[in-house]
């Protein structure tokens, strides 16, 4: 993220290559704050680009924070890191390239302390 803060025109993208669409996986949102973030959650706007051109987005509320302010996660310092459920079980439609594309949804066009934002898919137990 840039030091200047994650704006809301900035998309943060990954593609993962998926060989075997009938293994179910579980997705993770992987979320990197510092303490100043002025904020106790953080909503996500998710678009998955399929191989085929098609997409679906989702919204993803992540917490932060628990109701007194105290910072979730694991921290070293300052730094907390998150690992936020996001889907299970699932299975992808088809085998090929997917593309995710991650924005932040505050109300602030700009939010400040967001570090790394990551998206992890496992294979589901």
């Amino acid at each position: 993220m840039p030091e200047t803060g994650w704006s809301q025109t900035n998309t943060v993208t990954f593609d993962v290559e998926i060989k075997d669409p009938a293994t179910p996986a579980n997705f993770y949102m992987n979320v990197r704050n510092a303490d100043g973030y002025p904020y106790g959650n953080i909503f996500l706007f998710i678009k998955t680009v399929f191989p085929n051109g098609k997409h679906a987005t989702d919204t993803l509320e992540c917490i932060l924070a628990d109701e007194k302010g105290k910072w979730l996660g694991t921290g070293l310092g300052d730094i907390y890191d998150n690992q936020i459920p996001f889907k299970r079980n699932v299975r992808f439609p088809m085998a090929g390239t997917y593309r995710f594309e991650i924005k932040q949804g505050m109300r602030l066009e700009t939010i400040p302390l967001i570090l790394d934002i990551g998206l992890r898919i496992e294979k589901a137990e």
